[in-house]
């Protein structure tokens, strides 16, 4: 087998790395069982170019769907057409407000050690303008990763490419015609915009873009199509961090089976990745066992709960998963 796949097997024996070996197996038998895939995103593993491997994943058919933050969804697209504008910033605990201040004068948004150049959102901004003006005059709507996707479909942005297309989790994506949902649009720097632009004007209203029930609604529906009926697993849930990303789509099973009276299977694996603390009542640090409570998970699902970075653990069970 591979090399990381050998090195996981050699050494992570115990606490936080035996949970991270148990939970890439875990995902490898689900799938060789004809089971699927959800995959949550939260925090900024786009900026992080979790894309590198993530794109592997959706292309070699080991993630069938994913919800994530308005961030992630947009960041991997900045970081697809500006990479080489970013600046690493590596003495970031340093950096007084003076600092701060002198970057935000410069333009640069900064992600912990990374720095987001604001040219490359107005950059964006401009080409999905166009898009929801289109679709407003039209009367069509699109989920925000849709018009994303048709950007990156059109190939207009193939002459602004700054990294290898192949590290982009969401053109794999566009090109899989992968389900993604990404509740809480609006908390990101696009749904920002487009608020923006329906109160300047520039648009006439803001039903271009499915709001947020109406991507969780779409997501149940593709619960329903892939849940394997009892014949085959249900489909697993790996979740890295927490918030909005993870929640919503959770929510799917017990929505289906307590609000709208249908039987279905619950998640059929479940793994986590996070540093949140279990106590204080968030739902990030929430253990596994909670869910059951909440109709999320059942007594036997496969529950995996990882207390650490998942900028260094997600890549290893991708790529345990991968063979690598």
């Amino acid at each position: 087998m591979g090399a990381i796949r050998d090195f996981m097997d050699h050494h992570y024996r115990h606490f936080n790395a035996r949970e991270t070996v148990a939970a890439a197996r875990a995902w490898e038998a689900h799938l060789e069982a004809g089971g699927k895939m959800l995959v949550t995103l939260a925090g900024a593993m786009s900026t992080g170019e979790l894309g590198r491997i993530l794109a592997r994943m959706i292309r070699e058919g080991k993630v069938h769907a994913i919800s994530c933050t308005g961030a992630n969804l947009e960041e991997d697209v900045f970081n697809l057409v500006a990479h080489d504008e970013y600046e690493i910033v590596p003495d970031w605990r340093a950096l007084s407000a003076a600092d701060e201040v002198a970057l935000y004068d410069r333009g640069m948004n900064r992600v912990t050690d990374t720095c987001i150049p604001e040219d490359v959102m107005r950059h964006l901004e401009r080409r999905l303008l166009a898009r929801w003006s289109a679709a407003c005059d039209a009367g069509e709507r699109k989920s925000p990763a849709g018009f994303l996707f048709e950007l990156l479909r059109s190939g207009e942005l193939e002459e602004h490419y700054q990294i290898d297309p192949a590290h982009s989790w969401m053109l794999a994506a566009a090109e899989a015609d992968l389900p993604v949902w990404a509740p809480g649009w609006e908390d990101s720097t696009m749904g920002n915009i487009f608020a923006a632009s329906v109160l300047a004007g520039r648009l006439p209203h803001h039903q271009c873009v499915w709001s947020g029930t109406e991507q969780f609604a779409h997501l149940i529906e593709w619960y329903r199509a892939n849940h394997g009926g009892g014949i085959d697993p249900s489909v697993g849930f790996f979740q890295i961090g927490g918030g909005i990303a993870g929640d919503l789509a959770i929510c799917a099973v017990p929505c289906i089976i307590q609000d709208l009276r249908e039987e279905v299977p619950f998640w059929g694996y479940f793994a986590q990745i996070t540093d949140a603390a279990t106590s204080y009542g968030g739902y990030s640090g929430a253990p596994p066992n909670e869910k059951i409570t909440w109709g999320k998970l059942d007594a036997g699902t496969p529950k995996f709960f990882i207390n650490s970075d998942a900028a260094i653990v997600a890549p290893l069970i991708f790529g345990y998963v991968l063979g690598d």
